[in-house]
């Protein structure tokens, strides 16, 4: 978590770079048919910087649910084994509802990482080939800064926010409903 997401999407460039990468080094190790051109193919250009930002944010969210996890009360665990039931049982009907709040930060998270996922793309794809890759925070960046067509840049803009707080109000209304009932 503490490497920028353009170090990550340049680690990643290089890592599945078809000339330096996977594919090379498999192709060395004797097996030269082997294809692995994620990032040049337009099927599965934004797969791959998608998997590169899930890698990147990985860290946080896995501390942010074993901290959630590490508070719930050990007598939980103690009671549950002594009435026999099963783990599995426990975390669904038990665990996870006293982790909604958590579960509500990492989604809030990476929602916001998805927003702003202009560093990784560029990195990784420059949004190519063709725009196979390109996503909201490219496209407002394009239209502000290499376009020099503000309006319609923050048009999109606001749209992203408007997004993001059309995700965010409903679980906020059910929540605030569920508080007062």
């Amino acid at each position: 978590m503490s490497l920028s997401l353009v170090v990550t999407g340049l680690a990643w460039q290089w890592i599945l770079n078809p000339t330096i990468g996977i594919q090379r080094l498999v192709q060395d190790a004797g097996y030269p048919d082997f294809k692995f051109n994620w990032l040049v193919s337009p099927d599965h250009a934004i797969l791959t910087v998608a998997f590169a930002a899930i890698w990147h944010g990985t860290g946080l969210i896995m501390i942010l649910f074993l901290a959630g996890i590490k508070s719930v009360d050990p007598e939980i665990w103690k009671a549950s084994w002594i009435d026999r039931i099963p783990a599995w049982r426990v975390y669904f009907n038990i665990i996870l509802p006293q982790l909604r709040a958590t579960l509500l930060t990492a989604v809030m998270l990476l929602g916001f990482q998805v927003v702003r996922s202009f560093d990784v793309v560029v990195a990784l794809t420059d949004g190519g080939p063709g725009y196979a890759s390109d996503v909201p925070a490219r496209y407002v960046f394009e239209y502000f800064f290499e376009r020099g067509r503000i309006g319609q840049g923050a048009a999109a803009a606001v749209v992203m926010v408007v997004t993001m707080i059309a995700i965010v109000l409903p679980y906020l209304y059910f929540e605030v409903r569920r508080r007062e009932a």
